[in-house]
């Protein structure tokens, strides 16, 4: 982490999880790791064939790392192995993961699943112990909108329907998404209130906030935010 905020250590680390082949150079999550100081990629290792328990051990391992509380941004099959993290490391609210944003979850358990994801079936719906949300599009290939809206009921999570945006990657042209960064920002500040992390850490995220929107200002995230 680049900025001053990376000191204090009651601000959150943003992690990505990336899904299935992990996300390329024009992936939203690629992008906002290259362009927010506060955002690291999770490196879950098998990403062409992934293995559901390594890939919670990775996961567990990296928030462990993390030296502070964490916010994970999580896409398609990663939003599955957040779900298992939880059935299979259980956390208590106080926890260090204090927020998710759950982006395109895949349905694992649909038969006409590919056969790489079947490992993570089937999904755990345990309610999540920190605040979330979870963003659908209308017309995924990997995920119906209702199954989603199902998912985020039983995870306690809050639920956008994104439109007909297809898998929310970089095929759906999103770029750096700006929608996507300002849900991050509502679960980073919910997070706050929930946890009650204090005046300090909100200042933090404020200051990050306005370092993107500079940037952004400045012309380095040019042609990438949506």
């Amino acid at each position: 982490m680049a900025s001053s905020s990376s000191n204090d250590a009651r601000y959150p680390t943003i992690l990505t999880v990336p899904g299935l082949n992990g996300s390329g150079p024009s992936h939203w999550q690629t992008l906002w790791e290259q362009g927010r100081p506060d955002t690291v990629r999770v490196d879950l290792g098998m990403w062409h064939t992934p293995h559901r328990n390594s890939w919670v051990t990775k996961l567990d391992q990296a928030i462990r790392q993390a030296d502070g509380p964490v916010v994970l941004a999580a896409h398609s099959l990663g939003c599955i192995a957040v779900a298992w993290w939880v059935a299979l490391s259980p956390q208590l609210s106080d926890g260090p993961v204090v927020g998710a944003l759950l982006v395109a979850p895949a349905d694992v358990d649909d038969p006409d699943a590919p056969a790489e994801v079947k490992g993570f079936a089937h999904i755990p719906r345990l309610r999540l112990p920190f605040p979330s949300i979870v963003v659908a599009s209308q017309d995924d290939p990997w995920v119906s909108l209702e199954r989603a809206r199902g998912f985020a009921a039983d995870w306690g999570s809050e639920f956008i329907d994104a439109g007909a945006r297809g898998h929310l990657n970089a095929d759906s042209g999103l770029g750096a998404w700006s929608h996507g960064q300002e849900l991050l920002d509502e679960v980073l500040l919910e997070s706050f209130e929930a946890g009650g992390h204090g005046a300090a850490p909100l200042e933090a995220c404020n200051l990050v906030t306005r370092e993107v929107r500079r940037r952004a200002d400045d012309g380095r995230l040019e042609g990438h935010v949506s």
